[in-house]
């Protein structure tokens, strides 16, 4: 076998055995008719905050020196009309700094772009691994860009409704608007 071959099937296989290792035994997402009462719905919250509350408290001098989006490492969310979009960023597994970015460990190829109902959010975020938290419990949340003029009502709407969700189970919000980031 060419020894190149070798070390690049190694350097893969190092790469990829962690990240089957670190998922989440949690369900991403509740199965339907499993929250029919209020009383169900109140308890699979504090399940998910109690799991949540493993995550780090949030590191403010991290996440405040984030000048962009495209920096931004933790999860974040981006509110449209009828849904969100939770963009997430998995780790390198690869602890090494040989190589990073570069062609054999692209941060692209560990960006996940999830599209989530807000009645969902909580039990997508409760799905994420430890391990894509490196500011801690704290996401980031912009509005779509170029919302129609007749959506942004319901874009609000869904932008208030995903940050209540967030601060029910004990998550901070970080507001990302056109004009820079505020603390929510």
């Amino acid at each position: 076998m060419n020894t190149r071959l070798a070390v690049f099937l190694l350097a893969t296989a190092l790469v990829l055995a962690p990240l089957a290792t670190t998922g989440c035994s949690r369900p991403a997402f509740p199965m339907p008719g499993t929250a029919d009462t209020a009383a169900e719905r109140a308890r699979e919250l504090d399940e998910i905050r109690t799991e949540v509350a493993q995550i780090p408290l949030p590191s403010k001098t991290r996440y405040l020196a984030v000048k962009s989006l495209t920096a931004w490492e933790n999860p974040y969310i981006t509110v449209q009309g009828n849904m969100v979009t939770l963009h997430v960023t998995v780790a390198d597994a690869n602890t090494s700094d040989l190589g990073v970015g570069g062609l054999l460990r692209p941060v692209g190829a560990r960006r996940q772009d999830l599209n989530v109902r807000t009645t969902d959010l909580a039990s997508a975020i409760n799905a994420i691994p430890q391990t894509a938290w490196p500011y801690g419990r704290v996401v980031a949340v912009e509005e779509a860009h170029n919302i129609p003029l007749a959506d942004r009502p319901q874009v609000r709407k869904n932008e208030e409704a995903s940050m209540k969700t967030l601060n029910d189970i004990g998550v901070v919000v970080y507001e990302w608007q056109d004009n820079g980031p505020g603390l929510h």
